[in-house]
């Protein structure tokens, strides 16, 4: 995956002025930034919530501003993204959450039993399968989300500060979490500004400060 010479504007606003990075399968990045650098545009981008003003964003050798709305939506199952704020529906339990992400791609009833119970069972959340989301503790509503987000197996996950509401403890089970998913081959792009937890993470850095990139180091720290 690439971003070639990315900018986006908003009227007279440069919240991305010609980045250029690339990410590949198997990476753990952390994207780093002060608020407004433009890490949340790098990642509406990505998912192609947004278009970029300029350049191109290269997935798989295509362009994703290019896809029609078909590919577009078996692109978008191949990305999970983790909230801050979790986004349960509070009136399903932990497992009508996630099976709700198959249902709407009309998964069958024998592929949701399937499906699911392994999820929980990767997050640590099978007892809580039943628990709505109210019933949770900080923690465990991020791992339901990542929970959500892993259901279609998709080969980037996006975790846009997905410790910003967390204790320390808590927030160390994420980071663990996500870096077991890594293991398994996923690209893994964590957006934060939570500098103690990157270093102690030591790999690679990408720091957005005002539009551009600041540095892209290997191992890097977030100063």
């Amino acid at each position: 995956m690439e971003f070639q010479e990315v900018s986006k504007h908003y009227s007279e606003i440069k919240a991305l002025d010609k980045i250029t990075f690339g990410l590949k399968k198997g990476d753990f990045v952390s994207l780093v930034g002060p608020s407004g650098a433009g890490k949340s545009t790098v990642i509406k981008l990505l998912i192609r919530e947004e278009l970029p003003s300029s350049g191109k964003i290269i997935v798989a050798g295509r362009d994703i501003a290019r896809f029609n709305q078909r590919t577009l939506s078996l692109y978008r199952r191949k990305i999970g993204v983790v909230f801050q704020d979790y986004k349960l529906l509070p009136h399903k339990t932990v497992y009508e959450n996630i099976a709700f992400a198959l249902e709407v791609c009309d998964a069958t009833n024998d592929e949701i039993t399937e499906r699911v119970p392994k999820i929980l069972n990767l997050v640590g959340l099978a007892d809580r399968a039943q628990s709505y989301p109210k019933e949770l503790s900080g923690g465990e509503r991020q791992r339901a989300a990542i929970a959500r987000a892993l259901i279609h197996s998709p080969k980037i996950l996006i975790a846009d500060e997905p410790t910003g509401n967390l204790d320390p403890a808590n927030a160390k089970e994420v980071i663990d979490l996500l870096m077991r998913i890594n293991r398994t081959g996923a690209l893994v792009l964590l957006a934060t500004h939570n500098a103690q937890m990157v270093n102690a993470l030591q790999r690679r850095v990408i720091k957005v400060e005002r539009g551009k990139i600041q540095t892209d180091a290997e191992k890097g720290k977030y100063l």
